[in-house]
């Protein structure tokens, strides 16, 4: 088990990068990541796969909401989504190992692994080898996590060396239609931890409060949270997790 980088514990994580779509910083973007870095945070971004295999910075299944574009990211090849611009800036979307090179070991990176299976499933690994390429070589403080055990499993085959994690919540029924009552009560359970060869969680902000997240933080787990939205519910947080995911203000920096 590799241990995330003690840089993770230290500054707050910008959510998606330092995002504001009203000052030309789009989610996941190069201008939100270079806000971010010049404000001194960890970052976040989320990858998701082109048709050609590309690591792809972006959050959604679909580009409509983030691109002035519609359709599912799968389907687009590397070089189009390059030239699909963000909504509310001139930039298309960024490949991870432009984003690599923009942060260029200056700041702590958190990498998610959005699902390929679209159940949580085992239908995965195309991802997780094109992110394992790309980050092969970088120096920086990196680590990688993903809501789908599956993708952190591959994770570990194809990255072993790089501090893994699961992204983790409360799984309920209203914000989890679509899977099955048996695949939420186990990801609920955080059952997977151990065999994944974990180090760290990033847990839904609302259920820190959960035995389970209790349990892996006696046992020496990092405990990061997401998605802190205000100073307030920043103090409540860290009564439990390590450090912060956050948006939508700005996160104080720990005294050193």
């Amino acid at each position: 088990m590799n241990r995330l980088d003690p840089s993770f514990l230290r500054a707050p994580l910008a959510h998606r990068a330092l995002h504001d779509v009203k000052d030309g910083r789009p989610e996941n973007s190069r201008a939100a990541i270079k806000a971010a870095i010049d404000a001194g945070y960890g970052i976040e971004i989320d990858v998701q796969l082109s048709s050609d295999g590309a690591a792809m910075v972006f959050h959604d299944y679909d580009l409509k909401r983030l691109a002035k574009d519609s359709g599912p990211i799968q389907q687009r090849s590397g070089a189009d989504l390059a030239r699909v611009i963000l909504r509310g800036s001139d930039e298309g979307i960024p490949t991870l190992v432009e984003v690599l090179g923009l942060v260029a070991a200056r700041v702590p990176l958190l990498i998610e692994i959005k699902d390929q299976d679209g159940m949580m499933g085992a239908n995965v690994g195309r991802l997780e080898q094109a992110v394992a390429g790309d980050i092969e070589g970088y120096l920086g403080p990196l680590a990688l996590m993903s809501f789908n055990p599956h993708a952190v499993q591959q994770l570990a085959i194809h990255a072993p060396l790089v501090p893994r994690g699961i992204v983790t919540s409360a799984y309920t029924a209203q914000d989890w239609p679509l899977l099955p009552v048996g695949t939420r009560d186990r990801l609920r359970k955080i059952a997977d931890f151990d065999s994944v060869g974990a180090s760290f969680i990033s847990h839904e902000v609302e259920d820190l409060g959960a035995a389970r997240v209790a349990d892996l933080k006696t046992k020496g787990a990092d405990i990061l949270c997401w998605t802190v939205k205000s100073e307030a519910q920043e103090i409540r947080a860290r009564e439990v997790a390590d450090n912060i995911t956050f948006e939508q203000y700005l996160a104080k920096h720990p005294a050193k």
